[in-house]
């Protein structure tokens, strides 16, 4: 017991660190390779949190035990739209990058029907495993692709926030993050594998600390499964996207958690799928419930980044919230719960008609807010 309490103390002090380092290591090298701190957070910063997810589901297609491969992805998903964005946004309103919603949303959301439809067949075979890897190395080519080209806009950006007689975004207790050229790219490079490798060890050791005093407590695997292992497996997205809220770069917290959406499809699945020789099957359950909550938290986003361009403290406990009632519904579906037909009628007839007039709502004021914006400019 103090030993699986201590497991978890040391998992999140190396979290926090190692969220740190990562975030610091990100932001610097974006300046010094003429690359947005929104595209680092969607690709670099998001694959590395991301590697939880990676390990557990190409661990469990090599063994074949690829059943908690497909949920693992989804319910990690989930768990980054919801929570991870809805608590950074408690710690500050996160503004959206105009980018994330021309592009990288309407591509997560993309991503999830394209994995609804592979689906269908109850296999993930090796050919879609194929196609889906495929997509997330031309996505990641065009992410950094199209960044370089507005490098000369991103110097400037740079040039404002930090300045050259002010530059107070590095921190003097990291040695040489003021140096520039070659060196620093790799110091700063350093950093980012550094905090990368914090992330995988603290939530190895919390997720593993966890599942002893579950155990402990007589608590079923099958709960464990649905909460603890995926919840773990995002725990770097989370310390990572709220210590970029903490620090002011914003870009990051946002691209994280949508960039690591993108890659546990496309290139945790795809990975998954060309491991396994006989393809990673996909549960009934996973296909009538999980992935269309999936769907579900990926156009959550739309109405809210759309209207106001920014994540709410309100909108951040909203999605929370979501993620509250998803996990309330896997605990007393897995438990059998003579409630369970009650909860759904709740959540049909209650939650869903709150969502619609919320989402309408936001609608509307952000179609007011853009006349109001046409009639000022006019003016």
């Amino acid at each position: 017991m103090l030993l699986s309490l201590g497991m978890i103390l040391i998992g999140f002090i190396l979290l926090t660190y190692g969220a740190d380092l990562l975030v610091k290591g990100a932001g610097r090298l974006a300046l010094l390779v003429g690359i947005s701190p929104l595209v680092v957070g969607l690709t670099v910063v998001a694959f590395g949190t991301s590697a939880p997810e990676a390990a557990v589901s190409l661990k469990s297609a090599l063994i074949g035990k690829v059943g908690i491969t497909v949920g693992n992805v989804v319910g990690s998903n989930i768990f980054n739209t919801f929570v991870v964005l809805g608590v950074a946004s408690l710690i500050a309103p996160l503004v959206v990058h105009a980018q994330v919603i021309r592009k990288e949303v309407p591509l997560l959301v993309g991503a999830s029907f394209l994995l609804l439809v592979l689906s269908l067949d109850g296999v993930i075979s090796r050919w879609d495993g194929v196609l889906l890897f495929v997509l997330i190395v031309a996505y990641t080519w065009w992410s950094i692709h199209s960044s370089r080209r507005e490098s000369s806009d991103v110097s400037d950006e740079y040039g404002q926030r930090f300045g050259e007689e002010h530059d107070h975004s590095i921190p003097d207790e990291v040695p040489g993050l003021k140096q520039t050229g070659p060196k620093a790219v790799f110091l700063n490079l350093f950093l980012l594998c550094v905090g990368i490798g914090m992330l995988i060890f603290g939530s190895n050791m919390l997720v593993n600390g966890a599942v002893a005093i579950a155990e402990f407590f007589g608590v079923s695997d099958l709960i464990i499964g649905l909460t603890i292992v995926s919840i773990g497996t995002s725990l770097p997205e989370l310390a990572t996207s709220i210590m970029a809220g903490i620090r002011g770069e914003r870009d990051i917290a946002v691209g994280n958690a949508v960039g690591s959406s993108l890659f546990n499809i496309l290139a945790v699945l795809g990975l998954s799928g060309l491991a396994s020789p006989s393809g990673v099957p996909v549960a009934s359950s996973t296909l009538h419930v999980d992935l269309p909550v999936m769907i579900f938290s990926a156009l959550a986003c739309l109405p809210v980044f759309l209207t106001s361009h920014k994540i709410s403290r309100g909108e951040g406990v909203a999605f929370i919230l979501y993620y509250c009632i998803y996990i309330a519904y896997l605990i007393l579906d897995a438990a059998a719960s003579p409630h369970l037909f009650l909860f759904i009628q709740l959540v049909l007839y209650i939650v869903v008609p709150l969502t619609v007039i919320f989402a309408a709502y936001l609608l509307i004021k952000g179609i007011r807010q853009h006349r109001r914006g046409e009639y000022t400019l006019k003016r």
